[in-house]
């Protein structure tokens, strides 16, 4: 299986900052990024050899992004791999991207955000309407396409909606992330799913084939699907809630005979 296909397929939400970084290990041989939020970084146990890969969830507005990134690129033990923010503003949209716009600039612009680390954005789901994105919601998913910044999606969302997200941001050619949470009303695909569902979007498949993509159970299939690694480019990756479920993942994958 191509290395582009499995690397930093999963990133895992660590929920104690402060434990020493046996990420790598958790993770066996999926090299993912340990998700923190901006607040934890202070807490955070560094390794005394090598280099920790951190992706970061920014807990305040725009104006918020420069001082995480510093933090990390002043510590030789950090690889920032992404910073994830998400619009506050319901009220504008669009306003309120256009500002996270400005900010990643300026950040790249002073030399707090390097040019690899990845910006994702989420746009509230409470402006999604029954059936897909409102107008307000398509509006900023604009301005991020606009500026070439990923999309933040919460994979734990109503399958059909879930498409009808995927496949706007398809449509504007925009990557996108599956975020995790642990208070979400319904279950989340897995990365496989995910991953499945991204493929059967970009080719033009039926809501309902996207749909099915999404809430199978079997993997095998998923992974016979054609074109599969090439989704990669658009689903950048998929956040997992625990450790163990980096371990089964890894464990299903290699079941399977797929190379990691």
């Amino acid at each position: 299986m191509p290395a582009p296909w499995t690397h930093a397929l999963a990133d895992t939400v660590v929920s104690d900052p402060a434990l020493p970084p046996s990420y790598d290990e958790r993770l066996g041989s999926l090299p993912g990024a340990a998700l923190v939020a901006d607040t934890d970084l202070p807490r955070l146990a560094l390794p005394q050899e090598g280099r920790l890969a951190v992706a970061v969830a920014v807990t305040g507005g725009a104006g918020q992004l420069a001082g995480p990134a510093g933090w990390c690129a002043r510590r030789p033990q950090v690889r920032l791999t992404r910073l994830a923010v998400t619009l506050r503003d319901l009220d504008d949209l669009a306003g309120n991207a256009r500002r996270v716009v400005a900010a990643v600039d300026a950040a790249r612009g002073e030399g707090a955000l390097a040019d690899d680390v990845v910006v994702q954005v989420g746009v509230p789901a409470g402006d999604l309407g029954p059936t897909g994105p409102t107008a307000a919601w398509l509006a900023a998913l604009d301005e991020l396409a606009a500026a070439e910044l990923g999309l933040l999606l919460p994979a734990a969302t109503e399958p059909g909606l879930l498409a009808a997200l995927v496949d706007a941001a398809l449509d504007r050619e925009t990557p996108w992330h599956a975020g995790g949470s642990t208070a979400a009303p319904v279950p989340a695909p897995g990365p496989l799913a995910l991953l499945a569902a991204t493929r059967l979007a970009f080719d033009g498949a039926s809501r309902g084939e996207v749909v099915e993509a999404l809430t199978t159970a079997d993997a095998a299939a998923l992974l016979g699907l054609d074109g599969l690694a090439g989704a990669r480019r658009w689903l950048t990756g998929a956040d997992l809630a625990s450790p163990a479920e980096v371990e089964a993942l890894g464990a299903a994958l290699r079941d399977l005979g797929v190379a990691l």
